[in-house]
C-alpha cells in the first residue's frame, strides 16, 4: 500500500519521506507542483514510487486511480505569510484541502495534515480552544479555516484525522523557501557571508531581538508524524512545538557559536556579540507592523495527554544538528 505525500519536494514533505525511507518505506507517491524546478533537489536522494502533479491529484485520488493508499501526509500549503493574495491563499490551502480530505473519508484512509501556529495570532495562550483562535492574516486564516472544518468533523470520522499546528520550523531542506526559510537558516548564511547576524529592532513591547517564539527542528516535526501514522486509531488537532519560547537573541547566538565551533573560534556571549559587531539590529519592518506574532509558546498538554511522550530537541542541540548539516 502507498503512502502518499502532498508538498513531496518542499521542506517538511521532502524531510517526511527520507524518514519514512529510513523505515524501509519505498511506496510513496509524491505529489507536488514543480514549476519551481529546483525544489526537485530535495528530492534527489529520495526513494519514491511514483510522483503526481498537484493539479492533478485530486482527481485521481477520488476517483481511486492511484491504487491502494495506506494514509495521506498532507503537507502541501502555499507558506508564505506576507501573501496578500486571499483567492490564491484559500485556493491552495483551504479548498484544495477539503477536497483532500473527502477524499480521504470517502476511501477510510487516514490523514495527516499541516495545520500552523499562525492561527493563534497575537494571542499569548496556545491552548487547543477556538478562544485562543485570531489569525492576523490571510495564510492564518486559511489554515484557520480547515481546522475549524475538521473539527465539525472530528466527531463522526470515518478514518483517522490528524492536524498538526507547527509552530516555528528550522532544519535542512529549507534552502528553496527563500524569505520564508527559519530564521536559523537566515542566520546562518548571514554570518558566514557578512561575519554578523542583523535581527528585527524593538517592536511590540519587545526590546531589539527579544521577540519570542517557539523554535522547534523538523526532527521532531517528523517523529510526530511517524508517530500518528503508526497510531491510526487517535484522531485531533495538535501543537507541535518544544514547550518553550525562545529569543531571537538566543538563536542568533546558538547559529553563530555553531559556527565557531566548527572553526575552533571562541563562543561569544551577547554582550560580546554586540561589542564586536557580530550582532546587530535594523528597524522593525513598517509592512509587518499589526501582522506579526511577537510570541509563540506551544501548549503541549493536548499532544502529551494523547500518548506522544518524546522529548524535543532544545534550541542548542536542534542548531548545532542543523548547523552542522549546513557546513
Amino acid at each position: 500500500m502507498s503512502i502518499i505525500v502532498t508538498g513531496a519536494a518542499g521542506f517538511i514533505g521532502s524531510n517526511l519521506i527520507k524518514a519514512l525511507n529510513r523505515r524501509g518505506e519505498r511506496d510513496i507517491i509524491a505529489v507536488d507542483d514543480l514549476t519551481d524546478g529546483d525544489k526537485s533537489r530535495n528530492l534527489s536522494d529520495c526513494d519514491i514510487a511514483d510522483y503526481v502533479d498537484k493539479r492533478e491529484f485530486v482527481q485521481l485520488f477520488a476517483e481511486r486511480q492511484l491504487g491502494e493508499v495506506q494514509a495521506v501526509l498532507h503537507q502541501g500549503a502555499c507558506s508564505s505569510t506576507v501573501e496578500s493574495d486571499g483567492r490564491l491563499m484559500m485556493d491552495n490551502n483551504y479548498r484544495y484541502s477539503c477536497d483532500v480530505l473527502r477524499a480521504c473519508q470517502d476511501q477510510s484512509i487516514p490523514l495527516l495534515y499541516a495545520s500552523s501556529a499562525a492561527v493563534y495570532g497575537a494571542n499569548r495562550d496556545f491552548r487547543i480552544a477556538r478562544e485562543c483562535e485570531r489569525p492576523l492574516n490571510v495564510y492564518a486564516y486559511s489554515k484557520f479555516l480547515f481546522d475549524q472544518r475538521v473539527r465539525r468533523l472530528l466527531p463522526s470520522v470515518r478514518s483517522q484525522v490528524v492536524g498538526l499546528r507547527y509552530f516555528n520550523v528550522y532544519g535542512p531542506r529549507e534552502q528553496h523557501k527563500g524569505r520564508m526559510a527559519s530564521m536559523v537558516w537566515h542566520c546562518f548564511n548571514q554570518y558566514r557571508a557578512r561575519g554578523y547576524v542583523e535581527l528585527f529592532g524593538e517592536y511590540g513591547g519587545c526590546s531589539a531581538g527579544e521577540h519570542l517564539r517557539d523554535f522547534v527542528s523538523v526532527d521532531d516535526v517528523v517523529k510526530v508524524n511517524l508517530h500518528w501514522l503508526d497510531n491510526p486509531q487517535v484522531s485531533g488537532i495538535f501543537n507541535v512545538g518544544t514547550g518553550q519560547a525562545r529569543s531571537f537573541n538566543e538563536l542568533a547566538l546558538a547559529t553563530i557559536n555553531s559556527v565557531r565551533a566548527a572553526e575552533h573560534r571562541p563562543l561569544l556571549t551577547r554582550e560580546t556579540a554586540l561589542l564586536e559587531g557580530v550582532l546587530r539590529y535594523c528597524e522593525f519592518p513598517e509592512g509587518l507592523k499589526h501582522k506579526y506574532q511577537v510570541y509563540t509558546c506551544a501548549d503541549l498538554n493536548v499532544l502529551r495527554e494523547a500518548g506522544y511522550d518524546e522529548p524535543m530537541l532544545s534550541l542548542e542541540e536542534g542548531v548545532a544538528r542543523y548547523c552542522q548539516a549546513l557546513l
